[in-house]
């Protein structure tokens, strides 16, 4: 058994995160801006669940649900950085406060997690963070430009955090989702409320007009994502990198492609420029 915390527990990936642990036998700190939604969703958890109030863009708030979880359960194994939000626009049609916003969430709240959490998981010398990225933390498309720049940022760090905590005897894995049947595409998790330029609209402007068609009739399943995500969190040698969903495979095999292709046709350039 293990302790899982588990960031925006509420809904999405992160409700059923918690189910999905819960399911397996393991405890769970659940956290939620809104802790009595985590509570009315498993009324039936018993002890094996702690529902606390957080919001990661607020460090004192973080460390008060840390030290919740350790006060509780002693411990915790599995950090889950779930919690974001979205922008829906071209990069020109995202004004400042809209990307600062963005980036408060995605970056700098799993950042403050991971450092409220991470010494708890040093001094037990072992435990797992599993960071939340996205399909567009590697291969991005129009219109997402700045959350993929978010994802882009949490993949950075992820995979540097992966070599420095190894010898630590703690895991580190990226999780990296397609379009899968949540709430994410709901006004509630994405922005799209921008000031439109008429020129990106066979780009930024057709992916804004294509959402409302593709919210809840996603091909990823979140329940089976879950159980996922539980499974590796158990083997003894978890991936880096986890894609979840076929439209993630064929998104990151084309970027791979076409990004060999390229680094081929300009190796010469590349080659040309140490000192002779």
């Amino acid at each position: 058994m293990s302790v899982w915390f588990i960031t925006g527990s509420s809904r999405g990936f992160g409700l059923e995160i918690t189910r999905a642990a819960l399911v397996a036998g393991h405890q769970v700190v659940a956290t939620a801006r809104k802790a009595e939604a985590v509570r009315e969703a498993f009324p039936d958890a018993g002890d094996a669940l702690l529902a606390v109030p957080l919001d990661v863009t607020d460090p004192p708030g973080i460390q008060a649900a840390v030290d919740a979880a350790v006060e509780r359960f002693g411990r915790i194994d599995v950090l889950v950085n779930n919690a974001g939000t979205g922008l829906l626009a071209a990069v020109e049609e995202s004004d400042d406060t809209a990307v600062r916003a963005v980036f408060e969430t995605n970056v700098f709240g799993p950042l403050a997690v991971q450092r409220a959490v991470l010494p708890v998981l040093r001094r037990q010398r072992s435990g797992h963070v599993i960071n939340i990225s996205s399909i567009v933390g590697f291969a991005t498309a129009p219109g997402w430009g700045i959350y993929a720049s978010t994802k882009f940022a949490v993949e950075g760090f992820t995979e540097t955090l992966h070599t420095e905590l190894a010898p630590l005897g703690i895991h580190v894995t990226l999780v990296e989702p397609g379009f899968f049947r949540t709430d994410f595409l709901d006004p509630a998790s994405l922005n799209s409320d921008i000031d439109v330029i008429d020129d990106y609209a066979p780009t930024a402007g057709a992916m804004r007009d294509a959402v409302p068609g593709l919210n809840h009739a996603q091909p990823g399943d979140p329940v089976k994502a879950a159980h996922a995500i539980v499974e590796i969190a158990a083997t003894p040698e978890p991936p880096l990198r986890l894609q979840l969903g076929t439209d993630t495979l064929q998104a990151f095999d084309t970027k791979l492609d076409t990004f060999r292709k390229e680094m081929d046709a300009w190796r010469h350039v590349a080659l040309s420029t140490n000192h002779d």
